[in-house]
This record gives C-alpha cells, structure tokens and sequence, in this order.
C-alpha cells in the first residue's frame, strides 16, 4: 500500500501545493493503483459541505479557462473568415472555409473520444496538461499555415486538443465544486466560452486594421494569442490536485484523504470552523478501470433515458451554435458588405450576450431546477431564431439589428447550451464520466457541429437569403425538440452529490 501522502505546508496567502510522497504525481498510474480492500469513506460528502472559497476559485480559473481559449479558437476564425478567404497564399472559398470550420469541430471529436477515454483511466490531472499542450503548439502552428490543406490539419489538431479538454476539465470541475454550486459554476464556467469571443474579435479588430498591419501578417498573428493564454494556463494548473473522487475509485484512498485534508485546512483558514459532514458514509471496491463495454451497458441498459437526453440536448445546440457562429462574419460580409477589419464590432456585442446569459441565469438551475430552466432556455432560443430566420430572409434587419437579434437568441441559447453539458456530466458515474462526457460531446458536435458550418457555408454561397433561411429554420426546430426532450426526461440534479444522482460503478452494494 502507497504510504499516506504528505501535505505541503500552505502559506496563509497563495496557492496550496499537493505533494505525495516519493516525487510521483497523483493522477499517474502505478503498481499502486488499484487496492485489493474494500473500504468506507465519507470523502464526497467533505468536499460538498465546504464553503465557497479561494480554492474553489482556483479552480474555476485554472480550469475554466478551455473555455475561454475555445471561444478565442472559434471566434477568431469567424471574425478572421474574410482574411483568411482572401488571403494570397490560402485563397479559400466560401465553402472551403466552412470545411476548415468542420475540421476543427472534428478535431474536437476525436479528441475528446481519445483524450476522454485516457482521463478516466489515468485521471484528471494529467490528461488537463497534456490537453492544453496539444492546443498550444496546434494554434500556434495555424498561424504558420502554407495552403488550405495545412489550414485544415493545424485546426484538426487545435480542435483536438480543445476536445480533450472538455472531458478532463469538465470532470475535474463537478468533483471538486461543492454540490450546492455545481450548476451555477458550470454554467458560469462554460458560458466564458464567449469571454474568450470577445477577447477575439477585439484582437481581429486591432490585427486585421491595415492602418496597424498588414492583414496577411495579423490574422496569423492573431492565433499567437491563444498560444500565449495556455502559457500561463500551464502554470495556475500546477496547483490543481488530482481528483480525490477519481482516487479515491482507485483505491488510493490515503492520496485522496491527504488531499481533502489540504482543501479543509486551507479553507478552514479562510473561512473558519468547518460545517459538520453530512451523509452516510459510502463503501468502494476500487477498480483500475472501467471497459469500453460497461460504460456502454450503463449508459444504454441502466441510464437509457439519460442517454436519449444526453445525444439530443448536445446535438441540437452544437448544430444551433456553430451553424451560425461559425458562418456569420460570411453572412455579414455577403448579404450586409461589411468589411473584414470591421467584423469584430460585430462579433463583440454578440459574444458579451452569450456570456452574461450563464451568468445571470445559472443560479437559477441550482434553485428553480434543471428540468424547467433547461426546458425555458432551449425553447426560447429555439422561437426567437425562427423569427429572425425569416425576418433575415424578408430583408428586414440591418447589420446592427441583426446582430442585436442574435444576441438576445444566444443570451437564452448559452445558458442552455452550457446546461447541456452540466446534465452529461451528472448522468453518469463516476469512474466513466470523462468518458461520458467525450462521447456526448463527440457526438452531438459530429452531428450537429460537423455539418452545420459545411451546410451554412454552402448555403451562404449561393447567395440566396431564402435558402439560409430555411437553415435558421432547422436550427430553430432542433433547439425545440431539445426542449420538449428536456421536458419529458430531465432529472433533478441540484443540490444532490454527485454519488447520489448516478451511484458510483464501484460502491458497493449495501
């Protein structure tokens, strides 16, 4: 058995170090992963009773941040679409474009699926470095991009890496966030997606100005800010500890123990006596993994509903989101002549809506629920882009309103599409929830990410505002048939652990 791991002493002002003993990382496997005892532990119910503190920010920054780097990747490729169209060494098309969009969606998916599937095998930690350095080297590679087949393999393995993320990140967040705050956190988490937008349309506005430079030279420069971002991701994560649910599955309990341990203190300090724990303590069989054949058995067999719920919630708001987003600086330049170096103006109001959605409306989902929010957020979206589908066709809206009528959609849209990805993530147990999470987000983005951009693009090219319309069209019905799914199958989740809304694979049998 691994000897208890020591706890660095935290200074009463900074970061907390978690350091086992014998220089080894928690998170990466050894002959000591699996242990052969069953035991009793009360350790979820420690980490939900804790009071908000610095380290709960530490991890919402540290973490949070895929998102951020996520938006900056989408919306620089859609506010740089007409540079990059024109630009003399790639000169792509309007449908080229949206194939390199595609690319980069299908990037996720294979990522999310490989890095997915290695998270839940090796843990949180480790895969949450690996990811983000994959991402860095990717987007700064685009940036030096030659012809349009290079174009599309660079946003491929940018793509992958930003999948690989969203499993990682997205695991560790809801195993560490107090079960009182897991949905207004990742709400909030997942809506910074569009802090990151407008980080990118500011720099398109300075990189893409002729006056400034050279519009060849600024749209590679701008890929060099998400690459200069995950730099400093790389440092704050340092002081992220591996997921001591994740361990604890494992049976490394005394990694885990040590670790909660360093949280208590450390908000102990802050905040003061501790409250009293509160729930049955829970009994493990630690395993080493989980096969590709259970995690298929308990999604389909034990948790069908959920899984219908998972595919439809995440494949309608993918298809919704990057249809649109990914095509709208072409909609903007085709069908209102704005030029390049202006989309941003555009693309700002648009990404600061989407972002104060999750914000204001996430503590709702942990107070009202999930089943009526999740249901009002779809179904709103889904009614306001059907009417300003056809308002777009019947050529009613300028630049501005158009783009102000998008921004009321997305402010409803982003705290559902985020929602989608908090549901995901509580439907399934523990030790194959990173899994889970990659094979929802593989999914719905291959169904509806994938095709939207190609499809929009191709719409967008034969110049007629009614074809394009008949795309918000679907776009909208999907976005309704998410809500009438909600309706029928969601499932309280707020307020609950996470052990008593899926039961872990390894708790024993009581």
């Amino acid at each position: 058995m691994r000897r208890r791991a020591q706890r660095a002493e935290a200074p009463a002002r900074g970061f907390v170090t978690f350091r086992p003993v014998g220089g080894s990382e928690p998170g990466i496997p050894g002959e000591e992963t699996l242990a052969a005892d069953r035991f009793t532990t009360d350790l979820p119910h420690r980490l939900d009773r804790l009071p908000w503190s610095r380290f709960h920010w530490l991890v919402v920054v540290a973490l949070g941040v895929t998102w951020v780097l996520d938006g900056l990747e989408v919306t620089l490729v859609g506010s740089l679409a007409g540079a990059i169209k024109d630009s003399p060494r790639l000169r792509l098309t309007e449908t080229q474009v949206g194939l390199t969009a595609s690319a980069y969606l299908l990037g996720a998916v294979c990522g999310a699926l490989f890095f997915g599937w290695l998270t839940d095998r090796v843990g949180r930690k480790k895969l949450f470095t690996l990811t983000v350095l994959v991402y860095l080297l990717a987007t700064i590679a685009t940036g030096l991009s030659w012809d349009v087949w290079s174009f599309a393999l660079f946003r491929f393995l940018t793509g992958a890496g930003i999948g690989g993320e969203y499993a990682a990140v997205n695991s560790a967040i809801q195993e560490l966030i107090p079960a009182r705050r897991r949905g207004t956190t990742d709400l909030a988490v997942n809506g910074t997606f569009w802090g990151g937008a407008a980080m990118g349309a500011a720099a398109s506005l300075v990189l893409l100005d002729p006056q400034v430079i050279d519009p060849e030279l600024g749209w590679r420069l701008a890929f060099g800010v998400g690459g200069a971002l995950s730099l400093s991701v790389l440092l704050l994560r340092r002081y992220i500890p591996e997921s001591p649910r994740w361990l604890m599955t494992h049976g490394r309990r005394e990694e885990a123990d040590a670790i909660v341990r360093d949280i208590e203190e450390w908000v102990a300090r802050e905040k003061g006596p501790l409250p009293p724990v509160v729930g049955k303590p829970i009994t493990i069989d630690p395993r080493s993994h989980t096969t590709l054949g259970e995690v298929a058995r308990t999604m389909f067999r034990t948790y069908p509903e959920r899984a219908t719920l998972g595919v439809v919630l995440m494949a309608c708001q993918a298809f919704c989101y990057n249809a649109v987003f990914f095509t709208y600086a072409l909609v903007l330049t085709r069908f209102y002549g704005i030029e390049s170096q202006h989309i941003g103006w555009y693309m700002l109001p648009f990404a600061l809506g989407n972002l104060m959605g999750p914000l204001l409306l996430g503590h709702f989902f942990d107070t009202v629920g999930r089943r009526v929010m999740i249901t009002g957020t779809y179904a709103l979206a889904g009614l306001l882009m059907a009417a300003t589908g056809f308002a777009f066709a019947q050529g009613w809206l300028s630049a501005w309103e158009q783009t102000l009528a998008w921004t009321v959609i997305f402010f409803f849209a982003s705290a559902a599409a985020s929602a989608a990805y908090l549901t995901v993530g509580e439907s399934f147990p523990l030790e194959m929830r990173a899994m889970g999470i990659a094979l929802f987000y593989a999914f719905g983005t291959l169904v509806g990410g994938v095709v939207g951009p190609a499809l929009f693009g191709w719409l967008i090219e034969g110049g007629q505002r009614v074809d394009i319309m008949w795309g918000y069209l679907l776009g909208a019905a999907l976005m309704l048939v998410a809500a009438g799914t909600e309706w029928k199958l969601g499932f309280a989740a707020e307020g609950r652990s996470l052990e008593e809304v899926a039961r872990p694979l390894s708790q024993a049998a009581e």
